[in-house]
């Protein structure tokens, strides 16, 4: 069996919309996806691209993605890698995937100096938070997230 870890290529959005719909699906927030292929193809193969998509391939057969981009520590002064999602089909999982696609990550901030990579998990999805546990990632839980989307968002910037 061979694994490897490339960057998704222009033509792929399709196939990297899928992985973003089964992942939404396995979160139970199918419903939340309005993205369609144009606006993944836009945000990853665009003339500025600033999300970046790496594919997990095993045998030849795309089983798995990261996204991420570039996030800054205004406290260190420098980029991070924040990883939007990750995902690997389920019948892939406990292969090492989900990890190398992490290692890959964890070797971009390496080379390029970044000090950290970071990453939300649902609170209930334990497998994944043992998973990062034994990796030694960290929760940050004296953090708390916060969202303006809809018509909060609209009223603020029409305020």
């Amino acid at each position: 069996m061979s694994l490897i870890i490339r960057t998704a290529q222009p033509g792929e959005a399709g196939l990297v919309l899928d992985f973003i719909r089964k992942l939404a699906e396995y979160e139970k927030r199918l419903d939340e996806v309005v993205a369609g292929e144009s606006e993944i193809d836009e945000a990853l193969f665009g003339p500025h691209p600033r999300t970046f998509c790496d594919i997990a391939e095993w045998d030849g057969e795309a089983v798995g993605f990261a996204i991420w981009f570039y996030n800054f520590s205004t406290f260190w002064g420098r980029n991070g890698v924040y990883l939007e999602d990750l995902f690997v089909e389920p019948g892939y999982r406990g292969k090492g995937i989900g990890k190398a696609l992490l290692r890959h990550l964890a070797r971009k901030c390496r080379d390029e100096g970044l000090p950290r990579l970071q990453w939300w998990v649902i609170n209930w999805n334990e497998p994944s938070i043992a998973f990062y546990k034994s990796l030694g990632a960290v929760p940050m839980d004296e953090w708390t997230v916060y969202r303006l989307t809809g018509e909060p968002l609209k009223r603020l910037a029409d305020s």
